[in-house]
């Protein structure tokens, strides 16, 4: 060790000889030294060559041939470890390198970009520092032109460091796409991959830049067709990969449509290749993790891919990888595959989830490949965060099936880990985890038992309280799905563990989405007669004041639409209803909302009125004639001559039929239910409402609204 130290010594102190032409052998002699060898390269460092070595890449006096040689070394000791690359970058190599740049020499240039490329790879390096001076992009794109070389290391260097909308931004305002493009028919095949490269992280989630790429030209021939081109079997799998990704982002963004040949024909068939066992560990994670990212939200995709080359069998035989008779004889991929295998599960997690999100058929075909299921159980406790995430996500794609509801989750008993998952996990995995719990809770989900009796009540008041808007949602959301048609256990449970300041925070959230699955748990929790009376004799006046509030404050017609309906349920109550008959505040609030322009707030706040006026009830008639003196007489002859047929007078007879989806909700955190899916959820619940009749009154109801209205408004009409 002392010998090396000694040697590297020697190298440093040549660096400061008074003979340039001695400095010059030192830099050839050091260059040499290090190739290959970390030790060097870092003691080197320590021994403070760097700061020299700039200097004299700096100096006007140094010869090109000098400069030329410092850079070289300083790109060597860049590919050594990760501390080289941070000590580099504490020196001040970037600023030092870019300013080289200026000069007409053009080996010099290569020199110089060659070594920014090796800094900019390295994920320590900050790649803001690439846009700190507003004329390096600039000046980079006018170097493309000057040789195949300046082309690779610059389209390297903005391809790592394109990370964000802004730096997308930056370089396509600065000509990126008609000074790259041209490159994708380079005659080096280095300049078109890294090319290609860059058209990749520039059009990723990114409309303008996609919409522009698909009117380019090159050479004659729309970009979209040079991607396709170079998707061909014949080219290396590393080109057809990074051409699907552009098709793929540039088809997420808009600029293509899904049923476009080049992405059902040419992209997807590709990047289902492109997970074969055939393909290395990497290049099976990309294929999986693009293809999901391709068909995630098009339903027609994820249909055709489920049908592709037996791809969801194929994708189990990610989690067998390697198996004891892999055919890798290469010890180094067989240790390198060993460490990563973990990508592979994480990918197939990913693309279950994309491929079951919206298809029942799929989502079965999904669950009755060998063991998944228990695969997604033990994905949920693996070591890797992201598999985790991965492994709850298509978790939650399944979710949305009510056959899996009720068949593989209860057998699995998925809802333990999920809950254990719960626990202790980075805000990430928390979203999509209680995502899926909300799921669990629906009534028809057998897991719903056995959650309430794990005390998950208090974990999710707890979402409630975060500082992430969308866990605050799924907590609220998932305490509301709790609460449908819940006894009264049950939801006096939830009102003492959520307490009533916490709720009334809710019910003043920012986010609207918090606001109104707030609405919804308290529409949940002011349901059955009884379970009203009780909630309300002893929170009433907030939650009036509440209604109140949101009633006068600048809401969304959705929202003021869920507020109508829990004054409605309230309006059910034996003993509840007079908390709105003693209040002529509300009801002129409930007045004026039948007379605007919106139906459904109308339709919303004629079922308070009718609620109110029920003629089988006690004190109805006093509440008629209270209603009558209070001139509800002219709004409702109007609502009974309206036009829209949800209000006129044939319409009321079917008012409780539309009000069926206004007055209660529960609802899966999804929002592609097919219509055979939402008629088996509404043949399967058994509403207690008042509002959402049970079979026995409906016909009553229909008979009696009319009558009662007609005799508090002197119509003649009958049912």
């Amino acid at each position: 060790m002392q010998e090396v130290t000694a040697t590297s010594r020697h190298y440093v102190d040549r660096l400061f000889d008074p003979d340039p032409q001695k400095v010059l052998q030192g830099v050839i002699d050091m260059k040499n030294a290090v190739i290959g060898n970390n030790k060097q390269k870092a003691n080197l460092i320590v021994l403070g060559a760097v700061p020299r070595l700039l200097y004299l890449l700096q100096q006007s006096s140094s010869t090109l041939e000098l400069r030329t040689e410092c850079s070289v070394v300083l790109g060597s000791l860049a590919m050594g470890t990760e501390n080289n690359i941070k000590s580099l970058v504490d020196c001040h190599i970037i600023p030092a390198l870019l300013q080289g740049l200026l000069c007409p020499d053009l080996i010099f240039i290569e020199a110089c970009l060659r070594c920014l490329r090796t800094v900019f790879i390295s994920p320590v390096t900050p790649v803001q520092l690439l846009y700190t001076d507003s004329t390096v992009i600039p000046h980079l794109m006018s170097l493309l032109s000057r040789s195949q070389r300046t082309q690779e290391y610059i389209t390297q260097i903005f391809s790592h460091c394109c990370k964000t909308p802004e730096h997308q931004t930056v370089l396509f305002n600065h000509g990126a796409i008609q000074n790259i493009a041209p490159l994708l028919i380079s005659p080096s095949y280095k300049v078109r991959m890294q090319a290609l490269k860059c058209f990749s992280v520039l059009a990723y989630e990114n409309t303008q830049v996609s919409m522009t790429l698909v009117n380019v030209l090159v050479d004659g021939e729309l970009l979209s067709q040079v991607f396709v081109r170079m998707m061909q079997r014949d080219q290396p799998i590393e080109m057809q990969l990074t051409a699907a990704k552009c098709l793929t982002y540039m088809c997420r963004a808009g600029a293509i449509r899904t049923d476009d040949s080049c992405i059902v024909l040419k992209t997807l068939p590709c990047l289902v290749r492109m997970c074969s066992k055939e393909h290395l560990l990497e290049e099976r994670v990309e294929g999986a993790e693009t293809l999901a990212y391709l068909m995630e939200p098009d339903v027609e995709l994820q249909r055709i891919a489920s049908t592709t080359d037996h791809l969801v069998a194929m994708l189990a035989d990610y989690f067998k990888y390697p198996s004891s008779v892999s055919a890798i004889t290469d010890i180094k991929r067989l240790d390198h595959d060993l460490k990563h295998a973990h990508e592979l599960r994480q990918a197939a997690f990913k693309l279950y989830a994309s491929l079951g999100s919206n298809d029942e058929d799929i989502r079965k075909k999904i669950t009755e490949t060998e063991n998944m299921m228990d695969r997604i159980v033990s994905g949920l406790s693996e070591s890797s965060i992201k598999v985790r995430l991965a492994a709850v996500r298509c978790l939650h794609s399944l979710s949305r099936s009510v056959q899996q509801l009720r068949t593989s989750f209860h057998d699995h008993a998925v809802w333990k880990p999920l809950m254990k998952l719960l626990q202790n996990a980075p805000d990430e995995v928390l979203v999509m985890a209680s995502s899926t719990l909300c799921n669990l809770l629906l009534e028809f989900s057998p897991s719903k038992e056995p959650i309430l009796e794990s005390g998950v009540i208090e974990l999710l008041c707890s979402l409630t309280q975060s500082d992430s808007p969308a866990l605050r949602v799924n907590g609220i959301w998932a305490l509301m799905n709790m609460a449908f048609q819940a006894d009264q256990k049950v939801k006096g449970e939830i009102v003492r563990c959520l307490g009533t300041e916490q709720m009334f925070r809710l019910l003043s959230d920012p986010d609207t989405n918090v606001l109104m699955k707030t609405l919804g748990l308290l529409r949940n929790l002011l349901s059955t007669r009884s379970h009203i009376d009780q909630i309300m004799s002893s929170h009433g006046k907030q939650i009036m004041q509440a209604v109140t509030l949101i009633l006068e404050a600048e809401h969304s017609i959705e929202v003021k639409e869920q507020t109508l309906c829990i004054l409605a349920n309230i309006a059910d109550g034996n003993t509840a209803k007079e908390l709105i008959m003693t209040n002529d505040d509300m009801l002129q609030k409930i007045k004026y909302y039948m007379g605007h322009s919106n139906v459904k707030l109308q339709l919303a706040a004629t079922f308070c009125i009718s609620n109110l006026i029920w003629n089988e009830e006690d004190g109805s008639q006093d509440r008629q004639d209270k209603l009558r003196e209070m001139g509800f007489v002219d709004i409702l002859h109007k609502l009974t001559q309206a036009s829209d047929p949800n209000l006129s007078d044939s319409s009321l007879t079917a008012a409780p039929h539309s009000a069926f989806g206004l007055l209660i909700e529960e609802t899966l955190v999804s929002e592609n239910w097919t219509n055979k899916t939402v008629e088996a959820l509404n043949s399967s619940f058994t509403f207690s409402y008042r509002l959402l009749l049970p079979p026995w009154k409906k016909e009553i109801y229909h008979r009696s609204f009319i009558q009662t209205a007609g005799t508090l408004f002197n119509t003649s009409r009958t049912s």
